[in-house]
């Protein structure tokens, strides 16, 4: 049995994994899929204080307290973020990095400095009558929809579940100083349907960090996998607990 975290990304919160979550336990795993302070049933806590490490540590509480180890850690989108420096703080309880469609980041680097459109978000909220808060971005018309979801109904469950993000989010740098982390085996799955513009993917080294083949996955679909195409999702996630 493996133990799965998944973490969400900008503007979501754990719902967005039910339609997983499920099909990892049926086949005898533990899955766990927490919001992040701001989201979810946390949304009564978004602040301006909220930021990348408010997110680590929730992600680091919790494994703390389940005393959790050998975690499969699925960090989605702007979650890249978070598992990245989760794995800095604790490497000797995680046993896979996941990166789902997520960003990469380098040691010292912030949301900006791996996705460059990060910059015009938190412009527009300067300018805004909060100076904080980041509003999820607008649904465009197919085949981009709302994060790459397209599905009326699919459209109106995931509204259901979007907060504002604080920019603190996308200011506060990682710090990937720990070179035990380095030896975490990392998986990336990138989603390759219809890209918004202005969106970009860093390229992945053909090493890992860990001097290993670097392992990269792709699903034919938007941004949001884990709502347009759960069922192939999970198969890529149980293959790393096979």
């Amino acid at each position: 049995m493996s133990t799965f975290l998944l973490v969400h990304g900008a503007w979501h919160s754990g719902l967005c994994w039910e339609r997983v979550t499920p099909l990892l336990e049926s086949d005898g795993h533990r899955v766990l899929a927490p919001s992040l302070t701001g989201y979810g049933d946390k949304a009564h806590l978004l602040s301006p204080e909220v930021g990348l490490e408010t997110h680590v540590d929730d992600i680091v509480t919790l494994i703390d307290e389940e005393d959790l180890s050998e975690v499969v850690l699925v960090g989605h989108s702007y979650a890249g973020l978070v598992i990245s420096s989760v794995a800095n703080h604790i490497p000797d309880r995680i046993g896979h990095l996941v990166y789902l469609d997520a960003m990469v980041p380098e040691d010292g680097e912030t949301a900006v400095d791996v996705q460059p459109m990060s910059q015009h978000l938190i412009d527009l909220a300067a300018t805004s009558g909060s100076g904080w808060r980041i509003p999820p971005l607008p649904e465009q018309s197919p085949p981009f929809g709302l994060f790459g979801v397209t599905d009326p109904a699919d459209v109106i469950w995931l509204r259901t579940m979007l907060s504002d993000q604080p920019v603190r989010c996308l200011q506060q740098p990682v710090r990937l100083n720990n070179p035990a982390a380095q030896v975490i085996p990392r998986t990336h799955v990138h989603c390759v349907g219809a890209t918004p513009a202005g969106i970009t993917r860093r390229p992945v080294p053909p090493i890992q960090p860990n001097g290993s083949p670097a392992q990269v996955w792709e699903l034919p679909t938007g941004h949001d996998c884990m709502i347009t195409m759960p069922v192939e999702l999970s198969k890529l996630l149980l293959e790393l607990s096979s």
